[in-house]
Formats: structure tokens, sequence, C-alpha cells
């Protein structure tokens, strides 16, 4: 792990530091000894952000840029040896604007890109997802040499994003012959810096605080969050790693598998964390009135494993048990007062649209 000047001496921007994902990145850079520059879409967030980086806020600093604007990007890069770019809208639920969802995800990564080539940054690391190499015509275990198809109708409108952002990511690496490197996760779950949980930990606050009475059969490879951060500290600085992209995650748990990890980790949420499965016959009659059922009709029992043989190689990475991931978001979830212990019935919430969540509000 390979680098013309010492961490002390090198300036990385994260791009949505205040998110679930960007907040880890930042907190394993610090603790190497990196300076770090955090985008922010307001500046207002800045104290409750810094707060969560005690006692390495010396070498932190923030700046206001917004992916939907042009404004704050050059200063954002300016001076910045390498960029990690993890901010990116990731919806909780239906999408009404499938357009403003794809154009947020892509135009903004291109913006972070020119600014990345203009203010000549060494290499560039950009946080796709393991939903743009899962849902083409693949196979499982998918690598990287998959991509979802986003004419099929399979592709939901956040299937889309990713993929077509990181398609315009690497077309403009290629074109301006800039440094590029992407990380494509599983499902990013494990402890949370602050008290926004995000889509990905929303749905282990849904299991526990008992929003669910049966679970569709739909599952997807498990990725914590401090091994997908590690994996992005060391694409940033492995040579070897430039011009790639490097699927990241662990086994695929049906969502009945997390809420028996649960239920099992937290015997007081026993009696509100479902286990029974819903027939795919009903969660398909459910799609046809309900949106949020909608976007997993297609992907109802489908084999989603990875293969993350390529990052074990050229990054050096494996991902910690699965299990441990889910206990430790659980916990977290518990101890920062987000789930409540309670005998209360439950409601089926496949209804329930919540807003966007852009990393780095």
């Amino acid at each position: 792990m390979k680098e013309a000047r010492p961490p002390q001496q090198t300036t990385v921007l994260v791009t949505g530091i205040s998110g679930f994902l960007g907040g880890h990145v930042a907190l394993q850079l610090l603790q190497q000894g990196y300076r770090v520059r955090g985008t922010l879409r307001r500046m207002a967030s800045a104290p409750a952000t810094m707060s969560r980086f005690q006692p390495f806020t010396e070498n932190l600093g923030f700046v206001e840029a917004d992916l939907d604007h042009d404004l704050g990007w050059a200063e954002a890069v300016s001076d910045c040896d390498y960029i990690i770019h993890t901010a990116s809208p990731f919806p909780s639920g239906a999408v009404r604007d499938q357009t403003g969802l794809i154009r947020t995800a892509k135009e903004g990564a291109l913006r972070v890109l020119r600014a990345a080539h203009a203010g000549k940054a060494k290499r560039v690391v950009l946080t796709s997802s393991i939903a743009a190499t899962n849902h083409g015509s693949g196979r499982a275990p998918f690598s990287e040499k998959d991509w979802t198809d986003t004419e099929s109708k399979r592709a939901t409108p956040y299937y889309k994003s990713k993929t077509l952002a990181e398609r315009a990511a690497w077309a403009f690496a290629d074109e301006h012959d800039l440094a590029l490197t992407v990380i494509n996760p599983g499902l990013i779950l494990g402890p949370l810096l602050g008290n926004d949980c995000g889509t990905s930990v929303g749905l282990i606050r849904k299991l526990m605080n008992g929003k669910f009475t049966r679970l569709p059969r739909y599952g997807c490879a498990i990725a914590d969050v401090r091994d997908v951060a590690l994996a992005h500290v060391r694409a940033m600085v492995e040579p070897g790693a430039t011009g790639h992209r490097f699927i990241v995650g662990g086994r695929v748990f049906w969502m009945r598998d997390i809420a028996h990890v649960l239920a099992q980790s937290f015997p007081a949420y026993t009696s509100q964390i479902p286990t029974a499965e819903l027939p795919n016959w009903l969660v398909r009659i459910l799609a046809l009135i309900d949106a949020d059922a909608g976007t997993i009709v297609h992907e109802l029992g489908r084999d989603l494993r990875i293969d993350t043989s390529k990052a074990e190689c050229v990054l050096q990475w494996r991902p910690r048990p699965e299990e441990e991931t889910i206990r430790a978001c659980g916990q977290s979830l518990i101890e920062k007062g987000l789930v409540t212990a309670r005998t209360a019935g439950r409601g089926f919430d496949f209804r329930r649209e919540e807003p966007t969540k852009h990393p780095g509000d």
C-alpha cells in the first residue's frame, strides 16, 4: 500500500461525510493520520458532524457542496490528493421522481469528477453498488464483469441511478485519463456514528421496531460499513486498483435470516421481530397496488450471491462475519435510542414512503 507522501501530508476529500458510509470512511482516514475534508450540503450541520470524529478533529474540515449544483466543488477539491465520492441519493421506498433521482446520482458524480480532473487529483474512488452488477443477464455469483440492464423490468429507479452514474463515471475517466476506482458494496449495515440511520440501517430499525408482521423472500449480500470503508481507503492508495471496480460484501441473507439473528441477539425485541415469510404470490398481488412491493417483486427468491475474489486479491480485503455486522447494527440502534422494545401490535409497512436520503445531509 504505497503512496508518494505519508498520510500526515496527504489531504483526502470525502463527499457526503455526514452519511453512514462517508462517516466511516473519514473516520478510518483520520485514524490513519490523513487530513480529511468533508462535503456537507449545509454548513449548519457541521458542528453535529464534527462531534462524531473526536479526538481527530484537528485534521478535519468541511466545505459546502451539493450534488445538484456546481457551486463549491472547485473549493472542495482544491489541494486534495485524493477524492472519495460516497454521496449519492438512496431512496427508502418507492420513487416518485425517477428522473430526478438518476439526474442527481449521475450529474453529481460527474460534477465531482470534473472538479477532481481540474484540480489534478491523483485518484478518485467512487462508491457504486451491487445494484449496478446484479440485475442484468449475468448469473450468480455476480462479478465485476456483470452490469445491470437499465432497460430490464427488474431495474428499479435506484438500480438505474447507480448503474448510469457508474457508467458515466467510467466514460469520463476514460475520456480524460482520470485515475478512477469503483467500489460496489452489498447492503451496508453495521454501527452508526450519528443518529441518522439512513436507508439500509433503516431496514433493521423497522424490523426491531415491529413495523413488519411477515417478510418477503428477498435477500441481499451483507456488507459491514467498516469493511466497506476499509476497501475505499485501500483502493485509494493501491496502485493496482486504478481502472478497476471491486465488489465487496459477504453472504446473501434473506430478510428472514436477518430477523433471526436480531431475535436471537436481542431477546427483549423478539416479540416484535417477525420471522415468518410472505408467500411470493401474495407479494406479487400486493405489487399490483403497492409501489414499495413493486420495487422487490422481480427479485423474490433470486440467487444474488457475489464474487469478492478480486477485492480479496488486489485490496487484501476480507469481510467480517455477517452475524457480527447485523448484531453491531442492532446494538447501535439500541444504544442511540432509535428502537424501543414493546409489546404493541405491528402493521405490515409496505406503504409508508419516507423522503429520499442523501448521504451527506
